[in-house]
């Protein structure tokens, strides 16, 4: 197998950053030290260049099967990796749902052929399908989804009973979409009353307001804790729900954890005027005060995880009506980038976005030997030029959506190579086709 030693490079990992070598061996991380003198298959000279454990994106929908006009494994692995996610777990309302073990495998034999970046897939909860749910393997499974609220059909779960039997015998992790579904359609019938379908886009973070992400986060929080369960919510988004969060015990061992998303930091309700259905999500980005605490909550660790919820739909569907406009962002590409303009602007340490974008994910799912620099773990890894501006544009775009509300955008920074498990998947604007990525595994 080919070897890689990166040479002179600013390595930033477990909240430190030096100037060492690291040499890459049979898809794993050889050795590191301040110097490597051996002789290898290729070496890259990453004077200047910051060296990061890869990206681990705990929250994707990469639309296959069944969605693939908008997104498909191969095509968002590719934009994940130039956008130097080498990891990513992926959620389950594709079509069908994968709400049976069986297709749950069918998408990881869909990955083993076609993802460029490493991967895990969400087993999905429905109203019917408890008895799969109990099947899911520890070993080798991220964990359970389910949908509180922003779903429909079988997979919008909001029947207390089933909710109370999965969360006191679910097998692994359970991440959970929370907002409450009966208070939004409340909220959307009064403005449906008063505008009919031509509802403007700013009036979205009013329907799904701060009261319809607090309940729903409540009562899963109130489950897990009456359960034991190991909870993860997903996509905090209001600087209220922050108190149900504690950050007075290590990662490793809270069984309650939570993630902030890339477009709830960087976007505001001031934005929709300009932006309108292109930032339409759920829950809803909301005013410019939630924003900063939810910045405020990463610095003290409150939040844990900074993720994207890439989430693409084809350009007509966001041009539809409010009601018909689906909710999401293509932001896979973009998101470690829009952290390093917070690096730049002195928000973020590089330090704290290495923790809560590679570590944090790791120690959260407990993933086997990924998320940091470690001799012995999988290379997965990225070399960001903090000096070598970029602009989102179509041309530069990898997303099969083919469009981002980012274009126009100008980096101070860019990605420069993405190594996944040991192998150069993408290298100054290019990805290498021929790269696969592996499936993750867990610790129990």
């Amino acid at each position: 197998m080919s070897s890689t030693l990166i040479k002179n490079a600013i390595m930033v990992n477990e909240g430190q950053s030096m100037v060492a070598d690291l040499l890459i061996k049979n898809g794993r991380i050889e050795k590191i030290a301040s110097f490597i003198d051996q002789t290898v298959t290729r070496e890259i000279d990453a004077t200047g260049l910051h060296l990061l454990p890869g990206v681990i994106d705990d929250q994707v929908h990469f639309r296959e099967p069944g969605l693939t006009q908008k997104a498909d494994i191969h095509s968002e692995s590719r934009a994940a990796v130039a956008g130097g996610v080498t990891s990513f777990m992926e959620m389950p309302n594709t079509k069908p749902p994968a709400l049976t073990q069986e297709l749950l495998q069918q998408k990881y034999d869909i990955a083993a052929r076609s993802s460029a970046a490493n991967y895990s897939f969400f087993m999905g909860t429905g109203l019917h399908n408890y008895d799969e749910l109990m099947r899911t393997d520890l070993k080798t499974v991220c964990g359970i989804k389910i949908f509180m609220g922003s779903s429909t059909g079988d997979m919008l779960v909001d029947d207390e009973p089933l909710l109370e039997k999965i969360f006191a015998n679910a097998p692994n992790l359970i991440a959970t979409h929370c907002e409450d579904d009966k208070l939004v359609n409340e909220n959307l019938s009064k403005y449906i009353t008063q505008y009919g379908e031509n509802i403007p886009a700013h009036c979205h973070p009013a329907i799904r307001n701060e009261q319809v992400c607090l309940n729903s986060s409540s009562m899963a929080v109130d489950l897990a804790k009456k359960h034991g369960t190991r909870l993860h919510i997903l996509h905090i988004s209001t600087a209220d729900e922050l108190v149900l969060f504690r950050n007075d015990i290590p990662l490793k061992d809270k069984k309650i954890t939570s993630e902030v998303c890339v477009h709830h930091l960087w976007f505001s309700a001031d934005d929709y005027i300009r932006l309108g259905h292109l930032i339409k999500c759920n829950p809803a980005i909301k005013a410019a005060k939630h924003k900063e605490q939810l910045l405020l909550a990463l610095l003290d660790d409150h939040l844990d995880i900074i993720a994207t919820d890439h989430a693409p739909h084809t350009w007509e569907e966001k041009q539809n009506p409010y009601p018909k406009a689906y909710a999401g962002l293509p932001l896979v590409q973009h998101g470690l980038s829009m952290m390093l303009e917070f690096v730049r602007e002195g928000r973020l340490s590089l330090e704290k976005v290495v923790e809560k974008m590679s570590h944090s994910p790791a120690v959260c799912f407990r993933i086997k030997e990924r998320g940091y620099l470690r001799e012995g773990y999988h290379a997965d890894l990225v070399l960001v030029n903090l000096k070598n501006p970029t602009t989102v544009s179509k041309e530069n775009l990898l997303y099969k959506c083919g469009w981002s509300p980012l274009e126009g955008q100008a980096f101070t920074s860019s990605v420069e190579y993405t190594f996944v498990s040991g192998q150069l998947a993408y290298e100054n604007g290019k990805v290498n086709e021929a790269v696969r990525g592996e499936r993750l595994e867990f610790e129990i």
